[in-house]
């Protein structure tokens, strides 16, 4: 495969032609203009960046990324890196909430296990894009070389464009590793230029303390570190994680071939940051579908200016939101294909009255 940098250059802007004449056909529907708001923005959107007029609803498929954190070590998660395996394993029995949500919307779940710190042995279902088990703890030493953050967004490149070879036509982006809000809340302080305190949340579920004690860890791992922002892979590098080097990965590869994303909460977010840093481009093909209860999701939401479709006070990741977001993707494909126009129905429009 060509390097990330050569790859990204290939990623174009969605085209704003398509995106008006999918909006004419909104405006010829039986209703007034505009009158199913965000529905008609993201049919709009749809059309624009898959390039199909008369576009179906898509196979979807959500992605589910695992890794463990070194940085655990440190106390910035109420859980142990024990639940990381554990919560694989109930992804691949379909019994967490992103499995229920999955079904209800009609999308499929696929598991991969990019950095999990535990030995499987035989594991049906789970697909194995094993770089190493987990990073180091990012307070003592970089969490990961150059070249396995390179390795980490090759990863998702390829899952994408696999994807999309099968005839995916949505991709959705989940996660799940113990402490990963520790390097999503870095990862926005550097990406954003926003104060550590401003972008660290409570994770999974740390009191005052453990919150104080996690902006800590993470202000000084960057005074260590000093990452580069103008270099996204540096920053993925040295406190980042393997799943969201995997996550924009992903993003990046859905963008080159024209399948959009639906991007779920905070470490969605922040692999988000990383993608468009790399290809600004990609930011078109990038629904957000909710606003986490983290507090640093809506600097991310902000900085990339990207408007939540949902604001459930939802902070378990999965992909969980993303699900939520692909089942108002359908229902939007359908208000465009499935309504009749006033021509069609034969009712009076509003250029017709008096």
């Amino acid at each position: 495969m060509v390097s990330i940098q050569d790859f990204c250059c290939h990623i174009q802007p969605i085209d704003g032609e398509l995106l008006k004449l999918a909006q004419r056909r909104l405006d010829r529907l039986t209703k007034p203009p505009g009158s199913l708001g965000r529905l008609e923005e993201l049919a709009a959107s749809y059309v624009a960046i898959t390039g199909t007029l008369k576009p179906q609803v898509p196979r979807g498929v959500v992605f589910t990324l695992a890794a463990d954190h070194g940085v655990t070590v440190e106390g910035v998660s109420a859980y142990p890196k024990e639940v990381t395996p554990q919560m694989v394993r109930n992804f691949l029995g379909g019994g967490a909430a992103v499995n229920v949500l999955a079904r209800h919307v009609g999308v499929e779940v696929r598991v991969v296990d990019i950095g999990v710190d535990h030995e499987w042995g035989a594991m049906p279902g789970l697909l194995n894009r094993m770089i190493m088990k987990g990073t180091r703890n990012f307070v003592c030493e970089p969490a990961m070389t150059r070249e396995q953050a390179e390795r980490a967004v090759l990863t998702g490149i390829e899952l994408a464009m696999d994807a999309g070879r099968e005839g995916i036509g949505l991709i959705g982006v989940g996660e799940m590793g113990i402490g990963n809000t520790t390097p999503s809340a870095a990862i926005t302080a550097v990406m954003t230029g926003k104060p550590v305190e401003q972008v660290t949340g409570h994770g999974t579920g740390l009191d005052e303390a453990g919150r104080a004690r996690k902006v800590a860890v993470i202000q000084r791992a960057l005074d260590l570190h000093r990452p580069d922002r103008t270099d996204p892979l540096d920053v993925l590098a040295k406190v980042g994680g393997l799943e969201i080097g995997g996550l924009a990965g992903i993003i990046l590869g859905a963008s080159s071939v024209r399948v959009p994303v639906v991007l779920d909460g905070f470490i969605t977010g922040a692999a988000a940051l990383i993608a468009v840093a790399l290809a600004p481009a990609c930011r078109d093909y990038l629904i957000a579908s909710h606003q986490s209860v983290e507090r640093g999701h809506r600097v991310i939401l902000e900085h990339l200016g990207l408007q939540p479709l949902l604001d459930l006070h939802l902070r378990l990741g999965e992909g969980t939101g993303a699900c939520l977001g692909m089942g108002l993707v359908g229902a939007a494909i359908k208000i465009y294909t499935e309504m009749a126009t006033f021509d069609e129905a034969g009712v009076s429009d509003r250029s017709s009255a008096g």
